[in-house]
């Protein structure tokens, strides 16, 4: 079963509402993943303030849209735009509940500006993880983790993509990857490099034969690693490697190794001379991005390396350069 597919069991006054209200979104086709864990936390929050009736006051409304201290726009307009799709619904079914105002003024799709890893960077980072020892509590960590960060960085993937496969999902034979379900439900094939495939081959080999749906790299329990777990060993990989963090939110983050691939992509490219604008569209497939506009973002992180990328960018997208990058 994916995850998208469970549903809590809702405990608050309004939990039942919640499960029918998920259980509609996703009938629409919905992956509602972020909002569901919205709608989590509120649930708890509903049980610990003691709410004991079907309704959605104002006072509670207003407390738990409120933007707490340190906390990104993104994160507190994702809360605001959950409650207020659920208190338009809870309204249709008529119980009472306060609908906040959408929020005014303009949205920044991003608060980060990727951090770009030097090829030197790279190469310490995975060496580092080479360098993992075994662990008695995750006895297959220090044979994953090498693997894990090979393939966000040099396939782009995202990390969850990356920490659900199945076995069934890697062609050892073909050296493919298939992504099903990723970001905006796309399903996509990745193909590997030569290198990369013969560590997988390596790799599936060391671990053993196991079911076709059995997570090709398993946490100690055998169901995934999760993202945070994974980044824990990031940032230990970080300070081993004398790579400075700007602390929480500032980065780097594992997901700019996604961001490092492409820009070190576009970057091969204009070295080997080819025609990048005729290239985007490959790239941007094999990153699984909704939209060409997705891709062409990352031509605003070259021009310190490259500056005829900037006349580059001009032709291709106008003279108004993108303000964020595409995840």
């Amino acid at each position: 079963m994916l995850a998208h597919e469970t549903i809590f069991s809702f405990r608050s006054p309004l939990g039942r509402w919640m499960t029918t209200f998920v259980q509609e979104k996703r009938a629409l086709g919905y992956r509602y993943e972020t909002e569901y864990n919205v709608l989590c936390r509120l649930d708890r929050h509903l049980r610990k303030i003691g709410l004991d009736s079907e309704q959605l006051p104002r006072q509670i409304v207003q407390h738990w849209t409120a933007v707490a201290p340190h906390e990104k726009s993104t994160s507190q307009g994702v809360r605001l735009r959950t409650i207020r799709q659920f208190a338009k619904y809870l309204v249709r079914q008529g119980i009472p509940a306060h609908v906040p105002a959408e929020r005014t003024g303009p949205v920044r799709c991003s608060d980060h500006t990727p951090y770009i890893f030097t090829h030197d960077q790279v190469s310490a980072f995975l060496a580092a993880a080479d360098r993992l020892k075994a662990d008695g509590h995750a006895p297959l960590r220090y044979l994953i983790m090498p693997e894990v960060f090979r393939l966000l960085y040099g396939s782009g993937m995202r990390a969850n993509e990356v920490l659900r496969l199945r076995v069934a999902d890697v062609d050892l034979d073909q050296g493919t990857l298939t992504v099903l379900d990723g970001k905006f439900r796309i399903d996509r094939l990745i193909p590997v490099g030569s290198v990369m495939k013969a560590r997988l081959v390596a790799y599936s080999a060391t671990v053993g034969q196991r079911a076709p749906d059995a997570y090709f790299f398993p946490a100690p329990d055998g169901g995934p690693y999760d993202a945070s777990s994974v980044y824990t060993i990031f940032r230990e990989l970080l300070w081993k490697c004398r790579i400075p963090h700007g602390g929480r939110g500032r980065g780097p983050r594992m997901h700019d190794l996604r961001h490092t691939f492409a820009v070190h992509c576009l970057e091969r490219w204009y070295r080997e001379g080819a025609d990048i604008v005729a290239k985007l569209p490959y790239l941007s497939a094999y990153m699984g991005h909704r939209s060409l506009a997705g891709t062409q973002r990352y031509l605003r992180l070259t021009p310190e390396i490259f500056p005829d990328v900037v006349l580059l960018m001009e032709r291709f997208a106008g003279t108004a350069m993108p303000r964020t990058v595409a995840s």
